[in-house]
């Protein structure tokens, strides 16, 4: 199980902030399947009964600066319900090949921003995945993507009445010139007013984006930021470092930005956790925990997902795929269209993604366990898998030699020095074939 990689402290020495690992592997990876894979063959001998259901639209009032999701801004409307359409018909599709014993145990509406779609589109979206999928926020956790531009009482009143239990708000900083900094024409009079309108509308569950690294950021104005989130006690906050230089720089002389970021990720860290957040991993704290239903829980490690439209991945045990990515406007825009125009049996296929050896799924099994605060259950991966973790995995001792994680009573977790340092251990235990793969990607 072993590849060729630098000794942790050479890879560490290269900065703590290298790759956000938040799925294995890196859409960059992906690449034509040859021949095209059919989903029922995708799907067939899986374990179906705990699925993730996510739905992407990729449609923005706005591109931020420091921004390569899958979206386009200002979509004429004739596009948006042509998608809408094409993703009804994909959704028939999908569930047809999954077969029977296909069940959710947790919906998202990702993108892009979801809520630029219109109030009576939103309740179509809604009607889809309940109707085709059986998945209804009244039933199951949902969460919703917003922006304080498309955060309007009418599209947040279709939220509440669906039940939705969710809604995370991309606010990025509470002062106005670090967003401006970043291409993001953002107002605090219409942010404070979103917010507003998410705490009336009753929605149980508010996560706050906030990002740390933004042109002329200071700590002082970073504190300002989080004390101005917890006005509206939000049940989670999630912490970004920024990840596109900006064009000013925020750096002191003598220092770099990487020292510049973990400052300010440490005040971040320190700051919630003094005020009743539980850090989970290193971006995410939560104050409270989000509304128990009698589903069984989503473990990302194992359970897979079911993607829709354009930019939405799927995960079968075997199997990632996806659309084409692009970042590029024009890219983008061509990926809608032909994905717009596809005929019901092109929904029926997989053409593009990645396919997982058993070292694969061992070592997604391990990062997505390892850089989440429980931590990577050692008895819980031989069962799965039929090895030993730490002998498929010998980095794992030079984690713990290093003081960067700790093993006790059969659970590998990082300690506080390894979680901060998650955006370096995380690339550190790719595989060489997906590092040659998003080294190869030509970004379009």
């Amino acid at each position: 199980m072993t590849h060729t990689l630098p000794p942790l402290p050479h890879a560490l020495k290269r900065g703590p902030f290298q790759a956000y690992t938040y799925a294995y592997p890196h859409k960059t990876a992906y690449r034509p399947l040859d021949p095209p894979v059919p989903l029922r063959d995708a799907w067939a001998g899986e374990t179906k009964d705990n699925l993730f259901l996510y739905l992407h639209v990729p449609f923005c009032e706005m591109r931020c600066g420091f921004c390569n999701l899958f979206t386009t801004v200002n979509a004429p409307q004739s596009l948006e319900q042509s998608y809408l359409d094409a993703v009804t018909r994909q959704a028939r599709v999908v569930r047809g090949a999954l077969g029977e014993g296909a069940r959710f145990s947790q919906l998202a509406l990702g993108g892009g921003t979801p809520t630029y779609l219109r109030a009576g589109d939103l309740e179509r979206v809604f009607d889809v995945l309940e109707g085709t999928f059986g998945a209804s926020p009244r039933a199951l956790p949902a969460s919703v993507e917003t922006s304080p531009a498309t955060a309007t009482p009418d599209r947040l009143a279709v939220l509440a009445a669906r039940g939705v239990s969710r809604v995370s708000i991309g606010v990025q900083s509470f002062t106005d010139s670090e967003v401006h900094s970043v291409g993001r024409a953002q107002d605090g009079a219409e942010v404070r007013q979103a917010l507003d309108a998410i705490r009336a509308a009753g929605l149980p569950g508010l996560n706050i984006d906030l990002i740390y690294g933004l042109a002329h950021q200071t700590p002082q104005t970073w504190r300002h930021s989080l004390e101005t989130a917890l006005t509206w006690q939000p049940e989670e906050l999630f912490l970004y470092p920024l990840y596109v230089r900006p064009l000013t720089g925020i750096g002191r002389l003598g220092r770099s930005w990487d020292d510049e970021r973990l400052e300010l990720y440490r005040l971040g860290r320190d700051f919630l956790l003094g005020h009743g957040y539980v850090q989970t991993s290193m971006r995410r704290f939560q104050r409270a925990a989000l509304p128990l239903t009698s589903e069984p829980e989503y473990t990302c490690q194992l359970d897979g997902m079911v993607g829709l439209g354009c930019g939405a991945r799927s995960y079968a045990g075997g199997l990632h795929y996806s659309s084409e990515y692009a970042v590029g406007a024009v890219g983008v825009r061509d990926i809608i269209r032909d994905f717009v125009a596809r005929p019901d049996e092109a929904f029926a296929v997989a053409t593009h993604g990645f396919r997982l050896s058993p070292d694969e799924r061992r070592r997604r099994y391990l990062l997505q366990s390892l850089l989440h605060v429980s931590g990577l259950d050692v008895e819980a991966y031989h069962t799965q898998f039929g090895s030993d973790a730490m002998q498929d995995f010998p980095q794992l001792a030079a984690l713990i030699s290093a003081g960067l994680a700790a093993q006790q009573a059969g659970t590998v977790t990082l300690t506080p020095a390894g979680l901060e340092q998650s955006d370096a251990i995380g690339p550190w235990l790719y595989s060489e074939a997906v590092n040659r793969l998003s080294g190869e990607y030509e970004w379009r």
